[in-house]
């Protein structure tokens, strides 16, 4: 590997675990390889709720749930063989957070576009992926975000893992 940075775009799915297994099945041969989970926010739509009470609830046990997820999926890589100094974790959350008050968070515009700006941003040169397996009405319509990094990805190598 040129570039011993590996970003992995994480959302807690079955496809998310695989590309993690599989990222640790590589990467644990990859001396002083370095190995980030991502998880990019995006809050449920608010007037899906009663009041706002409930959906900073819903936002919390989200945030919650994902965290533990990020943990889990961290230690598989390190059960993988990869030391645990050489992997991290980040919940990039969103803007509109009642949670976050920070300057480095999500717009909520794109989840691939915000893992592209942090693969930039955090120089790293490969970005992994699970393939949520959208049907191709639904991709067409919603788009997809493996598809999104895909077609948008410049200067790296991307791994999609299904």
């Amino acid at each position: 590997m040129q570039n011993k940075k590996v970003l992995v775009a994480f959302d807690g799915s079955e496809n998310s675990f695989n590309a993690v297994e599989y990222v640790g099945g590589i990467v644990r041969n990859c001396s002083g390889c370095e190995v980030m989970l991502l998880y990019v926010e995006r809050l449920p739509d608010k007037d899906l709720y009663p009041d706002e009470e409930s959906w900073k609830e819903d936002c919390a046990k989200n945030e919650e749930r994902m965290k533990l997820s990020l943990e889990k999926a961290r230690s598989r890589l390190v059960q993988r063989g990869i030391p645990k100094e050489y992997v991290s974790t980040e919940y990039f959350a969103s803007c509109r957070s009642p949670f976050h008050e920070t300057d480095e968070c999500s717009l909520g515009r794109s989840i691939g576009i915000d893992v592209l700006r942090i693969r930039e941003e955090g120089d790293y040169g490969t970005v992994v992926i699970g393939r949520r397996g959208v049907s191709k009405a639904e991709e067409f319509l919603f788009g997809s975000v493996s598809t999104k990094i895909v077609q948008s990805a410049a200067n790296c190598t991307v791994w999609v893992v299904s």
